[in-house]
């Protein structure tokens, strides 16, 4: 079986939304380098530590900034447009803050070039997974409300990583700046009926990363932003 992902390695381009994570985002630079991935958009959200200065200085990264913090989504939108111009085929968004393993993307791109599909989706629950209790109650009720509002049924719904075609990130233009996004991508799958699957993943649960997790006020908030924004369809 031929390795799609190698053989195109030079026309990935992984994004990635950065703030506040100067612990952490050289490590994952590195990590995505060692992986044989070097195309990397990094898009500061308008972070108050280092960040920025430590990828600009030690890395090859392409590193831009956003003035203000306008949210992940807005990040990840900038990213996905400078990769498309800098003439990406294939775009991965992965997280800044060590949660994801760079091993998965090779399996994710393979799936995604095997099986002519526009976007394929990181699943937590497809592999074992140390997942916390409250995160994997948190993350089950996210499943039910996607299914009920956006009527896609998945086995992970906020899921950081995802590869698609330059084609399909034209089509998601994501419109919403926060967290929300995440939520507008799995319902612009369903409209514009795109051709999609799931592939395990790994994700790294630590004290640290799950100090910068979603609240459940936060989600609440999220929740309810988007059904509102549902009822003024």
């Amino acid at each position: 079986m031929y390795n799609w992902a190698i053989m195109n390695a030079s026309q990935v381009y992984i994004t990635i939304p950065l703030y506040n994570e100067e612990k952490m985002i050289l490590k994952v630079i590195k990590s995505l380098n060692d992986q044989g991935y070097y195309n990397i958009v990094v898009v500061d959200d308008g972070s108050k530590d280092n960040g920025y200065e430590l990828v600009k200085n030690n890395t090859n990264a392409i590193i831009v900034k956003h003035i203000i913090n306008r949210g992940q989504g807005a990040a990840l939108q900038t990213a996905m447009e400078i990769a498309i111009d800098r003439g990406a085929k294939y775009i991965v968004h992965f997280d800044s803050d060590g949660q994801h393993d760079p091993k998965d993307i090779d399996p994710m791109l393979n799936t995604l070039i095997e099986g002519n599909y526009d976007i394929v989706l990181g699943s937590r629950f497809l592999k074992k997974n140390n997942i916390p209790l409250k995160k994997r109650i948190l993350l089950k009720g996210g499943i039910l409300f996607t299914y009920l509002f956006s009527h896609i049924w998945l086995t992970d719904v906020h899921n950081g990583i995802r590869v698609m075609t330059a084609e399909t990130a034209k089509k998601l233009n994501i419109q919403h700046d926060r967290f929300e996004h995440a939520s507008e991508i799995l319902d612009k799958i369903k409209i514009l009926n795109l051709k999609y699957t799931e592939v395990p993943v790994t994700i790294k649960y630590t004290k640290y990363s799950m100090s910068k997790g979603q609240s459940i006020s936060n989600s609440i908030n999220i929740a309810y932003k988007l059904i509102s924004s549902k009822i003024r369809e």
